[in-house]
């Protein structure tokens, strides 16, 4: 008993000695605020909000906010492909790619030169900024997947079978959630390899 009241004591005294000390508090070391913490693939309480925490632990991805509303209804009524300018490292490699500014004033230095979202486009050209592209699609850390496009565009699999019917939208949206079961059965039903370092390497 004596033992528990010298512990309870000493736990009171120190808080009582911490409450009465006016030194400034010494700031928490970098890789524990919450900035530092907030893309950590990590799950720790020490994200912005409650709401953070949770998604990021069951790897709930946030609606991405894109520098401009880029149009892919319009471009695809124009006769362009998903391929031919925007992502045409798709074919080359595990990355789709993202246009550039410079890749938009490929037309764009000449046509619809008047609009808005073009003249926004060029004024970053000038001063030499690019677009900060959020991504839209891909898989958390944690699971291990490494997606590489140009085998499916090499095996015709079409754009929307993962990314949905993105031609008859504007801003880019995540259309389709696909787990392992349907790159199982999709890398089944077209005879491709389905061992586990396929996917997860």
């Amino acid at each position: 008993m004596a033992l528990v009241v010298a512990v309870v004591a000493c736990g009171l005294g120190a808080s009582a000695c911490q409450m009465l000390d006016d030194r400034p508090a010494a700031a928490p070391p970098a890789s524990y605020t919450a900035a530092a913490q907030a893309h950590s693939p990590v799950f720790t309480s020490a994200r912005p909000t409650f709401g953070a925490a949770v998604n990021d632990f069951f790897w709930v991805k946030s609606k991405p906010v894109q520098p401009i509303e880029f149009p892919h209804n319009i471009h695809i009524e124009k006769g362009l492909t998903c391929l031919e300018y925007c992502h045409e490292s798709v074919t080359k490699g595990p990355q789709a790619g993202l246009p550039s500014v410079n890749t938009c004033l490929i037309c764009h230095a000449a046509i619809a030169t008047d609009k808005p979202r073009i003249q926004q486009i060029t004024a970053m050209s000038e001063k030499g900024l690019d677009l900060a592209w959020q991504r839209v699609n891909g898989y958390p850390e944690p699971v291990h997947v490494k997606f590489n496009h140009a085998p499916h565009i090499r095996a015709n699999v079409e754009c929307s079978t993962c990314h949905g019917d993105i031609a008859h939208q504007t801003v880019a949206q995540r259309n389709v959630t696909l787990d392992m079961g349907d790159c199982v059965t999709c890398h089944r039903q077209k005879n491709a390899p389905n061992d586990c370092l396929t996917c997860h390497y």
